[in-house]
């Protein structure tokens, strides 16, 4: 009977468990085992035999000049994205709960909006919003008396349509946080914020020391998911930068491999790229949840 207490959860599981297996862990195998062969679109076609590489690929990625430079530039733009979306999902998801129920169900509505809309579509919005023909932005800021941005076009410059891509992001990513922290606020019991109040704590001092240790589950959350998803930016960077920038001053890790492994057909360096993905995230994933484990927090 204990045998058979102890399997019966693992018997409810074994369906949703095969079925991801088959989703995830299979094309997680083909994705390593291309890596590790030579496989172009000569392979593809049969004019040549696939042969093992070993670890020559990843070998020719790190001897790649631009692919290191891509790797920094991806980390950099993730951090800036998770940063800035946290910020603001945060800022926003305390707004909810000092605003009347009106104004709350208008942002509310608004941010559902932003994070419904597909990423092509907001991607060109965006690009309409600072055209540099027709945009608003632009003549709105030259209306300011900024001269500067008369015609400006801000997919030119490499920091610049950095800078578009990022606003484009934390626009379409931003609702996911700001209404988990919001539910996560209404969660916290009001004789705990009452009291920090009685003791004479600010609004700042009761967020810092009070509230945010108890949401800390769920930014955990929500900083793990959001990471995920800014290291794994496509069709911003795709679309309002079209296909990486000039020269490809814009690319990231996932356009470098759309570029590898189908622009130049070369499928095994586009696999190794993705690998190298996949293993940055599991040890960025992990390494945080083993920093909160040291300090005590349960996960």
């Amino acid at each position: 009977m204990r045998t058979r207490s102890r399997w019966t959860p693992w018997l409810y599981l074994a369906p949703a468990l095969v079925l991801l297996g088959g989703l995830l862990l299979y094309p997680v195998y083909e994705l390593g085992l291309i890596s590790f062969l030579e496989y172009t679109q000569a392979q593809v076609s049969g004019g040549r035999p696939t042969s093992f590489q070993g670890l020559g690929n990843y070998a020719a990625l790190w001897r790649d000049g631009q692919f290191r430079e891509v790797l920094a530039a991806t980390v950099l733009f993730a951090a800036a994205c998770v940063a800035a979306t946290l910020a603001t999902g945060c800022a926003l998801a305390v707004l909810l709960t000092r605003v009347r129920a009106l104004p709350r169900l208008a942002l509310m509505t608004a941010a559902l909006g932003a994070w419904a809309t597909p990423a092509v579509t907001g991607s060109t919005v965006w690009l309409f919003l600072f055209d540099p023909d027709f945009g608003p932005v632009d003549k709105f800021l030259t209306w300011l008396g900024m001269s500067g941005f008369d015609g400006y076009s801000w997919t030119y410059d490499r920091y610049s349509a950095f800078a578009l891509v990022l606003l484009e992001v934390v626009w379409c990513s931003f609702p996911f946080v700001m209404v988990t922290v919001y539910a996560g606020i209404r969660a916290v019991p009001e004789e705990v914020l009452e009291a920090a109040a009685l003791d004479g704590a600010s609004q700042w001092r009761t967020w810092r020391a009070v509230t945010a240790p108890m949401l800390r589950p769920i930014l955990v959350v929500v900083t793990i998911q959001s990471v995920i998803w800014d290291f794994k930016v496509f069709t911003q960077i795709y679309v309002m930068t079209n296909g990486g920038g000039i020269a490809g001053q814009n690319l990231t890790l996932n356009v470098y491999a759309y570029q590898k492994a189908f622009a130049s057909s070369q499928y095994s360096l586009g696999s190794a790229i993705g690998v190298v993905m996949l293993l940055i995230l599991l040890a960025v994933t992990l390494a945080y949840l083993r920093l909160l484990r040291r300090q005590g927090e349960e996960i």
